[in-house]
């Protein structure tokens, strides 16, 4: 029987905004069931997740793709952080995730995530000059040529390791700002969709980790007059796919901003920063939403206002969202 890697993948305890972490376990393979992968532990006082008194914690594996830096039979393996009794975690998001998809399973929800995140080198975005700053903004969005786009190498190999790894992924594109970029994951449902955009993160840290760069995924990654990063979550029900839907939409985007504030509770630290009603955001203290308007809250995009049906894009969610506390929420306020 083959020993192979498996690197193991949790989310861990750090506030506000949690942290990927990992480590491998050599196993018997090759693996073709989830039950064939074992449970396994961790020291969670070192990752803010116990106390030095009682620090064992354990990883219930939840989700397994290749890995596509290793190749061969080796494996990327999303973990719940749980209990050594099998209680999750106060960190595990995805317990409650769980219970919100069954809950409401006959909705078919389907979710698209577009993940905004900024390349650095040291202190600086990738590209920009030593102490100071680039051109304005402007000329940078889906730009193309060594003036205008910096660290595409990392991207085409991130985009070809989530191919790679039967990850969800739908398209990437440089953004507004010099030394960021977008990778889009979706159309799926709550669970995949989540699970996916972790391995997606831990996966460009990795490559990024080759090249001596880091990805940020701070909602404000420099201050000033530049573009955040957020994480637009677009999202739909079966009924609002189907004909006639533009009226469910329509009520969903009510009822959304009915729950502003428990919404944006939960749409990532320091988020704040970015909705400041400037640059493509509408103010974190407003809500409002509207066709074609990237400027609002959230925005029907015009595709969906033409075909009658379809979906809607909560602009709120920042880059540093927990995707498990997104899916959860938009679903307990659009499906009850």
């Amino acid at each position: 029987m083959a020993k192979i890697k498996a690197e193991y993948i949790w989310i861990d305890g750090h506030r506000p905004t949690s942290k990927l972490r990992s480590k491998t376990k050599i196993i018997n393979g090759p693996i073709r069931e989830l039950t064939q992968i074992p449970e396994w532990g961790f020291d969670g006082s070192s990752t803010m997740q116990a106390e030095g008194h009682d620090s064992d914690r354990s990883l219930h594996p939840v989700a397994f793709v290749p890995d596509p830096i290793r190749r061969g039979d080796h494996i990327l393996v999303m973990n719940e952080v749980r209990y050594p009794d099998g209680k999750p975690h106060e960190s595990n998001k995805r317990d409650h995730l769980v219970a919100v998809s069954d809950q409401h399973q006959a909705q078919e929800a389907w979710f698209g995530i577009e993940q905004e995140y900024t390349f650095f080198q040291g202190r600086s975005p990738l590209g920009w000059p030593d102490g100071g700053y680039p051109a304005p903004q402007g000329p940078f969005y889906c730009g193309v040529g060594a003036d205008e786009v910096f660290g595409r190498d990392i991207v085409e190999e991130h985009l070809e390791a989530c191919l790679y790894a039967g990850i969800g992924i739908s398209g990437v594109n440089a953004e507004v700002m010099p030394g960021q970029w977008e990778f889009q994951i979706g159309p799926l449902g709550p669970l995949e969709i989540a699970d996916q955009l972790w391995l997606a993160r831990w996966l460009l840290y990795r490559i990024a980790e080759e090249y001596g760069v880091n990805a940020s995924i701070h909602p404000k990654p420099v201050k000033g007059d530049w573009n955040g990063a957020g994480a637009h979550t677009n999202f739909s029900t079966k009924a609002m796919r189907e004909t006639g839907g533009f009226a469910v939409v329509e009520a969903a985007c009510k009822k959304l901003g009915q729950r502003h504030a428990e919404h944006i509770a939960v749409y990532g630290a320091h988020n704040e920063e970015r909705l400041t009603g400037l640059h493509e955001t509408c103010s974190i203290h407003e809500y409002r939403y509207g066709v074609s308007d990237r400027g609002a809250s959230v925005r029907i995009p015009l595709i969906t206002a033409k075909a009658g049906k379809g979906y809607l894009e909560d602009r709120r969610p920042s880059a540093n969202m927990d995707p498990y506390e997104v899916c959860a929420v938009l679903m307990e306020t659009v499906c009850s």
